[in-house]
């Protein structure tokens, strides 16, 4: 009896191999109806929940390196071999960015343009603290970097770090809103501690991730883009059972779970003064989960783990350079020839500027872990003016007359599209009136005020800065004061004037003159969550700005409370003790001897 039972029992479990196994992807195709599957046949749009990707990713999120992606046949022998200390540029196309002015860090023009499959050649390794991650790891890194005193130095070796072998200047010039860059730098390890699959893990068990808002679970097949996000939280048997049937898993803002992200990102931010983001992609092998499209961030693609295959286009049309948003799923008829085409492995970095198509598959032999570092998104001359240019009406038409003239008795009869090709001089004269009123704007475009009002956007973009622990202890997240022995002890934080202070970051706040007052907005209380928090400012009095301005101007060094141009010592102690409250001071030394 014994024997056959476990002969029976052995066809079932072959008979439900046969069938397939009730696993999650399979539960929620089944929930999903046999009315999607026989729209997805027609052709005809999708419900919710397995529709075709077409969504723009949310702010704050990095949506490079597998916004979408889509499989691809294996690449070329040549496209597959890593070579160690070689780094390969595909230059520009016609259409590109060259044509246009690059914003960003430091960019200079003239970058040639070619169609033709990238070149390499030979990168020296950069020097410096931040030239290469070992020692440490990652982790280490962001240590060493953690003794320079001056914030800017440290994003700046930062970013040197992660263009390595590539100079900065040379990356400005020749990739930054131009052309994509391949480093391949033969090193597994460079990547070490930023991210892992048992990281991946380990947030799954945290219990706090959520389907749709935290992870989406996708794949490509058969020319369709799905998305499989059941609803609820995200509990690791249902996650790796997706994983297992060949979805993509994409952690959205993997700085709210990972402080090591989160750590990294903060620097970058000052970088580049613009938000930078992260997603993370985890794709089984063979597979894929994202259609090609293009983005509206900067994209910086780090390979964790495993290997993948990329391809990378330029942009279809000049409509298409530095785009605004994001683009829909492309199909592979709407791609012209691959720019560049490459197999990232563990320790590899490739760029590509917003508007160039890309598109990625995982190899049959090995998993792939990528994180997609991203900025600039909404941070062209194009959104500044967006602010400038109604304000300059505005102030226009408040202070000089000609603005609030009446339009001419009877300009309807002469102008519009019906009346474009008379030759009227009426039409010529409204013309050529309308041009010199849009000129004469630049002379009232209050320029400074609306780059601060782009400032005070980006502050609150910003994710709060990691202190090193120096900086927790000569700042008020290391200030003694605590409950014990029945009472409050060390709770009086004593300023006086000759306490030296300074800046926790250059980057942390900015003044803003506004119609309620002078606000001076900061970074120190934001959430890691995109957006959690609404922004952090203070009121302050116009008396003090001088004292903010002296205090931004002297960083990185120390000053004493006495040199703070207010009016009076009492003035200066009061503002120096309500920035040291709010995390935006530090002192040189403890206000508190432990």
């Amino acid at each position: 009896m014994a024997a056959g039972g476990a002969e029976e029992l052995q066809q079932q479990q072959q008979q439900r191999r046969r069938l397939g196994r009730l696993s999650a992807l399979s539960v929620y195709r089944r929930a999903a109806g046999a009315e999607r599957l026989e729209r997805r046949r027609r052709g005809t749009p999708l419900p919710a929940g397995g529709r075709r990707a077409k969504a723009r990713p949310r702010r704050g999120a990095a949506r490079g390196g597998g916004g979408h992606e889509l499989a691809a046949p294996p690449p070329p022998p040549s496209a597959a071999t890593a070579v160690p200390g070689r780094v390969e540029r595909a230059e520009a196309a016609p259409g590109s960015a060259e044509k246009k002015p690059p914003g960003g860090p430091a960019p200079s023009p003239g970058a040639p343009r070619v169609r033709a499959p990238v070149g390499s050649t030979e990168a020296k390794p950069a020097g410096g603290p931040a030239a290469s991650s070992v020692g440490g790891g990652v982790p280490g890194l962001l240590r060493r970097l953690g003794l320079l005193e001056d914030s800017r130095r440290r994003a700046a070796e930062l970013f040197r770090w992660l263009v390595a072998p590539v100079e900065p200047g040379e990356f400005a010039g020749r990739h930054w809103e131009r052309a994509p860059l391949l480093v391949r730098r033969g090193d597994p390890g460079y990547y070490a501690g930023l991210f892992s699959t048992a990281d991946f893990d380990a947030i799954l068990r945290s219990g706090e991730v959520q389907f749709g808002t935290h992870l989406d679970v996708t794949s490509y097949a058969e020319g369709v883009r799905e998305t499989h996000n059941p609803v609820g939280r995200a509990l690791p048997a249902v996650v790796w059972d997706f994983y297992q049937n060949g979805c993509s898993l994409r952690l959205l803002n993997p700085q709210a779970f990972s402080a090591t992200v989160w750590h990294l990102l903060s620097i970058l931010q000052e970088y580049f003064g613009s938000m930078a983001g992260a997603n993370t992609y985890l794709t089984p092998p063979g597979t894929q989960g994202f259609a090609p499209h293009y983005d509206d961030i900067e994209a910086f693609v780090l390979q964790l783990e495993g290997k993948k295959h990329w391809r990378v286009y330029s942009p279809r049309t000049d409509t298409e350079v530095l785009p605004q948003f994001s683009s829909a799923n492309l199909t592979q008829a709407e791609l012209g020839k691959p720019v560049l085409e490459v197999v990232l492995e563990a320790g590899d970095l490739l760029y590509f500027p917003r508007g160039f198509i890309h598109q990625g598959d995982c190899l049959p032999d090995a998993h792939s872990l990528h994180i997609t570092v991203s900025s600039y998104q909404r941070n062209s001359w194009g959104d500044l003016l967006e602010k400038l240019l109604p304000a300059a009406l505005q102030m226009a038409l408040e202070e000089d007359v000609e603005y609030r003239q009446g339009l001419p008795i009877g300009y309807l009869g002469y102008m519009g599209v019906a009346n474009s090709d008379a030759a009227d001089a009426r039409r010529t004269a409204f013309v050529e009136k309308l041009q010199r009123l849009m000129k004469k704007l630049v002379d009232y475009a209050p320029i400074d005020a609306a780059v601060d009002q782009r400032a005070k956007s980006f502050l609150h973009d910003c994710l709060p800065p990691v202190l090193t622990q120096s900086e927790k202890q000569l700042s008020v997240y290391g200030f003694p004061a605590q409950w014990q022995d029945g009472s409050p002890r060390n709770v009086d934080i004593l300023i006086t004037k000759d306490t030296e202070v300074r800046l926790l970051r250059h980057g942390i706040i900015r003044l803003c003159n506004e119609e309620a007052g002078v606000m001076l907005y900061y970074t120190t209380e934001n959430s890691r969550v995109y957006h959690k928090e609404e922004p952090k400012y203070l009121e302050i009095d116009p008396e003090y700005t001088d004292s903010i301005e002296f205090l931004l101007s002297s960083y990185p060094n120390h000053v004493t409370v006495d040199t703070l141009p207010c009016g009076t010592l009492d003035d200066k102690i009061s503002l120096a003790t309500l920035l040291f409250e709010k995390g935006i001071l530090t002192t040189k030394k403890p206000l508190v001897q432990v």
